[in-house]
C-alpha cells in the first residue's frame, strides 16, 4: 500500500511541475484600451454669412473633441457676399485636420433664388433647397457610417467647447444645447399650435432663464442640434422630401419636427450649462446690413464672457473704422486691467469704432504725497449714502481719469467726443442709432454740453421730460454712474471751470450736481455755477457687463482704501451688497437689459 501512496504523490508532483510550467508559458494579460471617441460630421450650411464665419469657424475649431474623429460637411447656398471663397479658403486650411472634409458649392454661382424679394425673404424655392442640403448632409453622414451628426447654424457661436461632447453623453436620440440671445428667444419651442406655429407655454421661460436646469423634452428644436444615427429611429427621420402625411406650411424645422414626430423620436432642449449664442430673426424687409448689426451684437455680448477669437485659417480682411459724430472716443482702462482691455478692443474691432485707449489713474497707487501735490480735498460734507464712509482711493481715481479727458478735450479743442468706460456691453444697432441722435440735435440746432448714452436712473418714480423735435433724447434728473457720455468743447470748460479737485466728490455724483439735479443742497452750495447743459438718450444705448451679485462682477472704484487712511479697506462689494444693489448696481433694477 505504501508504495502506491508513494507512486500517486511521485505523479502528483510532477504534474504539478508540468502544469506549472504551462501556466508560466501564457501571454500575460494586459488592459484594454480605451474605446475611441464616436465619429461625428458637422454640417455647415453658409449663405450671406461672411460677417459671421470668422468666428462661427473659430468656435468650430475649439470644440474639445478629436478632430480625427469628426467630418466636415459644407455647403454654400446662393450667397451675394464672400462666404464661398470664404469657405473655400476655410476647408483647404483645415482639411488635414480633420478626419474628412467636404464643401458642396452651387454649379452655376447663382447669388439669389428668382422669386425671393431680398436676402432676408424665405420663398418655398429656397425653403425646399436648404431641406435638400440638408438631407444631403444627412446622407452624406449615414454613407460614411458616422455614429452622429451635428447641425450647427452659421451663425451660432458655440462658444462652450465641451458642448458636443456634453450632448453625446446625454444620450438621447436628438438633441439641442440651449443658445441664448439678447432677448428671451432661443432655439427652441415648449409648445406648437395644431398648425405648427409657436405657442406660449408657462415652461418656457423657467427653461430659458435657467430657473430649470436639466435636459427637457420639448417639441421642437432648430438652428443646432445633435442627432444620434446609431439609433434605429433615426434611420426614418428626413429633411426631404416632405413626409406624405405633412400638414403645415412649408418650414425646414417645422418639416424635419414633424418627420421626428412620425418616427417616434423625441426632441430634446439641454440647459445643464452656457453652450452658445443666436442672433435673433429678421423680418423680410431688413437687409444685409441689418443681419451683420445683428450678428455683430450677439458677437460681443458673447465676449463678455468668452475670449472669442476669430479662425486663423481665413485671411483677416481689414475693416473700416468710424469716429462716428465724433472728433474722438475715449475708452477709459486701468493698465492692469488687461481683461478688460483686450474684450473692449476686440468689441470695437467688431462694432467698426475707432477708439483712443485712455489709461485709467489707479486710485490704488496713489498716496497721500500724491494726493497733495494735485491739490485733492474732499468735499467737507460728503459721505456715502449707503455705507456712510468718505470716498475711496479708487473713487479719487476714477475721477482724475476723466477729468484728464475733459483737459484734453479743451486743450486740443476737440468740439465734441465721446468719453466710454471699459466695463460695458453695447446695445443693437448702437453706432446708427448714436449717430441719428447727434445729426438730429446739430439738425436742431440744440446746445447741449453733456449726453449721456449709459446711465442709472435714481428718481425712477418720476418720468423725465422728453426733448421737442428730437426723438429719444431727455432732460435727466439726479442719475448714476458714468458709463459713457458725449461731452461737448463748452461742457468740458464748465466742468474744470468749476475747480472741483479741491472738493471732490465721486464723478458720477458731480456731474448732477453741474446740471443741478442732485437732491442734496449741501453739495450744490459748494458749486456756484452749476447750469452744465445735460441730456440723455432715451432708451439708453449701453449697460453694465455685470452687475452687483452676478459672477465676474468687480469694482476698481470701490473695493479700495479710504482715501485718507490706507488701514482701511472697503471691500464694498461684498459687505454691501444688498444696499448697492438699492443704489442700482443689480440686475433688477428699473432700465435694466432684462427688460428689453
Amino acid at each position: 500500500m505504501w508504495q502506491l501512496q508513494v507512486s500517486i504523490l511521485l505523479w502528483f508532483g510532477v504534474f504539478r511541475l508540468d502544469f506549472s510550467y504551462a501556466l508560466s508559458d501564457l501571454e500575460p494579460i494586459r488592459i484594454e484600451s480605451a474605446l475611441l471617441k464616436p465619429k461625428v460630421m458637422i454640417a455647415i450650411v453658409a449663405r450671406n454669412s461672411e460677417h459671421s464665419l470668422p468666428y462661427y469657424l473659430g468656435c468650430i475649431e475649439r470644440l474639445d473633441y478629436p478632430k480625427d474623429r469628426i467630418a466636415i460637411w459644407a455647403a454654400a447656398d446662393h450667397s451675394m457676399d464672400n462666404t464661398t471663397a470664404m469657405l473655400q479658403e476655410w476647408v483647404s486650411g483645415v482639411e488635414g485636420l480633420y478626419h474628412s472634409v467636404r464643401l458642396q458649392t452651387m454649379e452655376h454661382g447663382s447669388s439669389s433664388y428668382a422669386d425671393e424679394l431680398g436676402p432676408k425673404h424665405w420663398p418655398d424655392s429656397r425653403f425646399i433647397h436648404v431641406m435638400k442640403l440638408r438631407q444631403a448632409a444627412l446622407q452624406s453622414a449615414r454613407a460614411q457610417w458616422a455614429d452622429y451628426i451635428l447641425f450647427a447654424d452659421s451663425d451660432n457661436l458655440l462658444t462652450n467647447p465641451k458642448v458636443l461632447s456634453q450632448l453625446l453623453a446625454e444620450n438621447h436620440t436628438l438633441v439641442a444645447p440651449m443658445l441664448e440671445s439678447r432677448t428671451l428667444y432661443s432655439n427652441f419651442w415648449c409648445g406648437m399650435t395644431a398648425q405648427g406655429y409657436y405657442k406660449r407655454t408657462d415652461s418656457y421661460i423657467p427653461i430659458r432663464n435657467w430657473k430649470r436646469v436639466g435636459c427637457h423634452a420639448v417639441p421642437m428644436i432648430h438652428s443646432t442640434m445633435l442627432l444620434d444615427l446609431r439609433r434605429y429611429t433615426s434611420r426614418n427621420l428626413t429633411f426631404y422630401p416632405l413626409h406624405q402625411l405633412y400638414p403645415w406650411i412649408l418650414d425646414d424645422i417645422l418639416a424635419f419636427s414633424f418627420s421626428a414626430r412620425q418616427a417616434g423620436v423625441q426632441m430634446f432642449v439641454c440647459n445643464r450649462e452656457h453652450y452658445g449664442y443666436l442672433p435673433v430673426p429678421l423680418q423680410t424687409q431688413q437687409t444685409l446690413e441689418d443681419e451683420t448689426e445683428s450678428f455683430s451684437h450677439t458677437l460681443t455680448e458673447a465676449m463678455i464672457d468668452f475670449d472669442l477669437e476669430p479662425t486663423r485659417y481665413l485671411h483677416k480682411a481689414s475693416r473700416n473704422k468710424e469716429r462716428m459724430a465724433f472728433d474722438e472716443i475715449y475708452i477709459i482702462n486701468l493698465l492692469r486691467r488687461t481683461d478688460r482691455r483686450s474684450r473692449m478692443l476686440r468689441t470695437l474691432d467688431v462694432l467698426g469704432i475707432e477708439v483712443t485707449l485712455t489709461d485709467a489713474v489707479d486710485g490704488k497707487a496713489l498716496n497721500s504725497s500724491q494726493l497733495q501735490v494735485l491739490g485733492i480735498e474732499m468735499l467737507p460734507s460728503y459721505r456715502d449714502p449707503y455705507s456712510d464712509r468718505a470716498l475711496t482711493k479708487g473713487e479719487i481715481g476714477c475721477f482724475l481719469s476723466h477729468y484728464n479727458i475733459w483737459k484734453q478735450v479743451v486743450e486740443r479743442k476737440q468740439q465734441q467726443v465721446l468719453v466710454l468706460e471699459d466695463d460695458i456691453r453695447f446695445e443693437l444697432n448702437f453706432k446708427k442709432r448714436l449717430n441719428t441722435i447727434m445729426k438730429d440735435v446739430q439738425r436742431m440746432r440744440l446746445q447741449w454740453d453733456l449726453i449721456y448714452v449709459g446711465r442709472k436712473r435714481l428718481q425712477v418714480k418720476n418720468p423725465e421730460r422728453w426733448v421737442q423735435g428730437i426723438k429719444n433724447l431727455v432732460y435727466p434728473h439726479y442719475s448714476y454712474w458714468t458709463l459713457g457720455y458725449a461731452l461737448s468743447l463748452q461742457g468740458a470748460k464748465k466742468l474744470l471751470e468749476a475747480k472741483p479737485l479741491g472738493k471732490m466728490l465721486p464723478v458720477d455724483e458731480f456731474l448732477p450736481v453741474m446740471f443741478n439735479k442732485h437732491p442734496k443742497e449741501e453739495y450744490l452750495a459748494h458749486f456756484k455755477q452749476r447750469d452744465l447743459i445735460a441730456f440723455s438718450v432715451e432708451p439708453l444705448l449701453i449697460y453694465p457687463t455685470h452687475y452687483t451679485g452676478e459672477p465676474g462682477y468687480s469694482s476698481d472704484t470701490e473695493t479700495s482704501t479710504i482715501w485718507d487712511n490706507e488701514s482701511i479697506n472697503t471691500d464694498w462689494d461684498r459687505q454691501h451688497s444688498n444696499e448697492k444693489q438699492n443704489r442700482g448696481d443689480a440686475a433688477t433694477v428699473e432700465g435694466s437689459r432684462d427688460e428689453l
